[in-house]
């Protein structure tokens, strides 16, 4: 039996650093939306879990034991699969690609097996972002990634996604943030039922990694006053701690039109369209 499952895009459309806990983990209050782009992962039953890794973005992506798809199956140790990855998304780049990939392999397990998703502490020792890709649905995240809450969004958004493709790593970027014990997001959040209600209310927001990272990596500056040049490009940001960032579009037309001329002015950069995943 062989099956096959979309790991999308995760988008931080906000993410506020609200504090610190005593062990170390930072506290975070992010609404998270996911994309339609992605990669793809295929199972197939078999004894013991493998990997193979192809695709676009396939180069560097490691297939033994150090990638999130193996640690996720052993999770489900009564179950095996063969898993083949298609790589599309850009590796640690804040859109949570081997994070939606771990996902997408536990509900594959979960499928070919009929066996229970692990508990949800068993995944969210997996990476703080895969609980929330195991939805892969508006929400709001909250604490160390162990708070979420489901969020009813205005979903004929279209995103343009754009990466340098230069490594940010999120240690870094937290060691440079200067203030971590920010305000989060409004205790209630507005109705986000059309796309400028939605905007207006993103510009009142934050991603409190942003400035860290372009200290880290000043490119990232770059990518962002470019996304905001793009004709009807709505609002511009960085996802999660970079180095993709996004532009928001109310058209398909508008967006991929955005994506073709990045793709033509800045061939080294990374950079696609899609709808917001539902």
């Amino acid at each position: 039996m062989t099956v096959k499952e979309f790991a999308p895009a995760k988008i931080n459309l906000t993410l506020h650093v609200t504090g610190r806990r005593s062990d170390g983990y930072h506290l975070l209050d992010s609404l998270v939306v996911f994309a339609g782009v992605g990669d793809w992962l295929e199972a197939t039953v078999a004894p013991t879990s493998s990997l193979s890794v192809a695709g676009p973005r396939a180069a560097g992506v490691p297939e033994d034991g150090r990638n999130l798809i193996l640690k996720a199956a052993a999770l489900m140790p009564d179950f095996g699969a063969r898993f083949k990855l298609e790589k599309h998304l850009p590796a640690a780049s804040g859109i949570g690609g081997g994070s939606a990939d771990a996902a997408a392999a536990l509900r594959l397990l979960s499928a070919v097996s009929g066996g229970e998703l692990p508990t949800f502490e068993e995944v969210l020792r997996l990476g703080a972002d895969v609980p929330v890709c195991l939805n892969s649905q508006p929400c709001r995240m909250q604490g160390i990634g162990d708070q979420i809450s489901p969020v009813r969004l205005f979903g004929a958004m279209h995103f343009l996604l754009v990466n340098p493709l230069v490594e940010v790593h999120t240690p870094d970027v937290f060691r440079a943030l200067d203030q971590k014990d920010n305000a989060p997001m409004p205790a209630e959040l507005p109705e986000l039922t059309d796309f400028n209600t939605v905007i207006g209310f993103l510009k009142q927001q934050r991603n409190d990694l942003q400035v860290a990272a372009i200290q880290t990596r000043p490119v990232i500056a770059d990518v962002l006053n470019v996304i905001a040049e793009t004709e009807n490009c709505a609002l511009s940001r960085m996802s999660g701690s970079g180095a993709t960032c996004f532009g928001l579009f109310n058209t398909a037309k508008d967006a991929a039109r955005a994506a073709a001329k990045l793709r033509n002015t800045h061939p080294e950069w990374w950079a696609t369209s899609g709808p917001m995943f539902s």
